[in-house]
């Protein structure tokens, strides 16, 4: 062990030392905001759809208020409502199935593939029923969800595939990045993502120019014309600001996700073979952009607790599945549905990982994993 290392901190996210890095290329970008009051919906928006959807390999991008946003005003535009049913993992963020609830749908949960954590195609077409409009695939943790079977079971019962991407930019799969291959996909700029706003941001993307358009509508409470409502839709606008300091980070962007997936390159190395640990899985052919490194350990409360007590930070992504959640008890879900859900809830555990961290402070990290497991 190197010297020291007894008593390093290592919190597990720290903004702060991010933002310092490009203070001078964001202050300049947001005050022009200011100066012109071009607040909402404004030329930045336009700048940074363009640039996303040029990121991303995709026909068009449209600026939304935040990840949540994107997934409920994607249903809204696609018809998606009372009496549907929407498929998606149980083992995600709250969201996902929130926004399928929120527009009426019924969310039908699947269980996940017990290596990568994320949707298990092969439990798709049993949920499949004559309500089912869509398919929500989630990108967790930075990696793509198996998007081909997925694509043919949505082709073959003609269903809508929303990517919830919104843990997965610039994450790729077979050269095809997320976001591209579903009918959309939806991101989020939540500040502790790989790319973050200043605030609450998302954006949806998508290869169908016509659908963009529809979108943008369902964004501004419907309205094709200025106080003409063809739809109801939501304030789903992107702020200007928002759009301008994430058009500077966006710069920056594949930088951090090398330096993320350095770090990622250490913990595997120096947590490999551990009895009673399991490391991330990565499918095949995929790019992952780690937005978190999670582990897998029975013992997980425990050392997060051990990490703690050594300065260390780290989080739990998620503790509950959602056929668990008590929203959701009129759906009946009980323990035992998803066996390989309730199995990663019990046992993951994510690691620091964020751009900044040294090489150092991820081998300390490391080190401590290794002792709280006798290793």
């Amino acid at each position: 062990m190197q010297k020291g290392w007894n008593s390093m901190q290592v919190p597990f996210l720290d903004l702060k030392v991010q933002f310092a890095s490009i203070r001078d290329e964001v202050m300049p970008a947001v005050a022009a905001v200011l100066d012109s009051q071009d607040c909402c919906n404004g030329v930045a928006v336009r700048e940074l759809e363009k640039a996303l959807a040029e990121y991303c390999g995709c026909a068009a991008a449209v600026g939304v208020s935040s990840g949540t946003d994107a997934l409920l005003c994607s249903m809204m535009a696609l018809g998606i409502g009372p009496g549907d049913e929407v498929i998606t993992p149980t083992f995600t963020f709250f969201a996902t199935a929130g926004c399928i609830w929120r527009a009426g749908a019924k969310p039908v949960f699947v269980d996940i593939q017990p290596d990568t954590l994320n949707l298990d195609p092969s439990k798709i077409g049993q949920a499949v029923t004559p309500r089912t409009k869509a398919i929500i695939p989630v990108h967790l943790y930075g990696q793509m969800a198996d998007m081909a079977p997925i694509q043919a079971v949505a082709k073959k019962h003609g269903l809508f595939v929303i990517e919830d991407a919104a843990q997965s930019i610039g994450a790729s799969q077979k050269g095809q990045k997320a976001g591209a291959l579903g009918t959309v996909g939806c991101l989020s700029f939540y500040p502790t993502k790989n790319l973050g706003g200043v605030g609450d941001a998302g954006m949806i993307v998508t290869q169908d120019a016509q659908l963009a358009k529809t979108l943008a509508v369902f964004r501004n409470h419907g309205e094709s014309s200025r106080y003409h409502h063809k739809h109801v839709g939501g304030n789903f606008r992107l702020d200007s600001i928002q759009a301008a300091a994430l058009l500077v980070k966006l710069r920056h962007l594949d930088r951090w996700t090398a330096m993320r997936r350095s770090h990622a390159t250490i913990y595997d190395e120096m947590l490999a073979g551990i009895d009673g640990l399991r490391t991330p899985v990565i499918g095949n052919g995929n790019f992952s952009i780690y937005n978190q490194y999670v582990v897998r350990t029975p013992r997980r409360d425990a050392l997060k607790d051990y990490l703690a007590r050594q300065g260390v930070g780290s989080g739990i992504y998620y503790p509950l599945c959602l056929h668990q959640q008590e929203c959701f008890a009129s759906l009946g879900g009980k323990a035992g549905d998803f066996p390989n859900a309730e199995a990663a809830a019990a046992e993951v555990l994510a690691l620091p990982i964020y751009p900044e961290l040294s090489d150092d402070q991820i081998r300390y990290v490391a080190t401590k994993v290794r002792e709280f497991l006798g290793e």
